[in-house]
């Protein structure tokens, strides 16, 4: 059981709740609403001294914003890390983007990219989370008004809200780095890149040799490199950085 890390995502869930925000939109925290199924994934697969650390943005709405799971979609969730429980509703749901929980029939393909990846290379979860964790930066869900709810970045915020936010996000992912201590850190994308490199280079200089922060490219349909042989691309990014042998 990892009970402090449990007890300190409790405790982030709560600082982030309140928070205060001018965005004219939908906010979802699913550490909250799914907080069953989160707490289920850091006691299963989040251990002390992982080799890796994958670093996500923020949820999807049909990957963690359903399923409470970083990069979650439905399928590696349930069949891959076995995870499958009751999920509840964010205060205020945008009509479009109602939450469903494990019902869910949208498959998230940047889940499905990055989950099928390391289940391809390890095969099971035990092995992989055996030398690498996956979290994400910022726990929350920006859906403006419109129609189809479309996704905000955490940029998109005012300035003055954003940087509370950071701050909130930066002390959490200093405890998760301290609690796993991985020797690489990894952004899924270039923003998650750079809250890993503000943070490493805030460390004291006490381990030899210091942690390599790097990025991998997103896998988001969004991004048009990862819309043909993602797998094979980022594979070979890890290789050549010396993250996979």
């Amino acid at each position: 059981m990892n009970g402090d890390l449990v007890a300190r995502t409790k405790r982030f869930a709560a600082e982030v709740d309140a928070l205060v925000f001018s965005f004219d939109g939908y906010i979802y925290n699913p550490l909250d609403y799914a907080w069953e199924a989160h707490r289920t994934y850091l006691e299963r697969y989040i251990h002390p001294h992982a080799e890796v650390l994958f670093l996500g943005m923020n949820p999807g709405p049909f990957g963690m914003a359903q399923t409470g799971v970083p990069f979650g979609e439905i399928r590696s969730v349930v069949s891959w890390l076995g995870i499958n429980t009751p999920v509840g509703k964010p205060p205020r749901e945008h009509p479009a983007r109602a939450v469903v929980g494990f019902a869910i029939g949208r498959s998230e393909k940047s889940g499905e990219r990055f989950w099928g990846l390391m289940q391809q290379r390890f095969g099971t979860p035990e092995a992989f989370f055996a030398h690498h964790a996956v979290m994400n930066y910022c726990p929350l869900v920006f859906m403006d008004k419109g129609p189809t709810g479309r996704n905000v970045v955490p940029e998109a915020l005012a300035k003055a809200e954003r940087i509370a936010l950071e701050q909130v996000c930066d002390a959490y992912l200093a405890d998760v780095i301290q609690y796993t201590q991985p020797r690489y850190l990894v952004g899924v994308g270039k923003y998650a890149q750079k809250k890993l490199e503000h943070l490493a280079a805030l460390e004291e200089p006490v381990e030899t040799p210091r942690r390599s922060v790097l990025s991998i490219l997103h896998p988001s349909p969004g991004n048009p490199q990862a819309n043909a042989g993602w797998d094979v691309k980022v594979s070979d990014q890890l290789r050549e950085a010396h993250v996979w042998a």
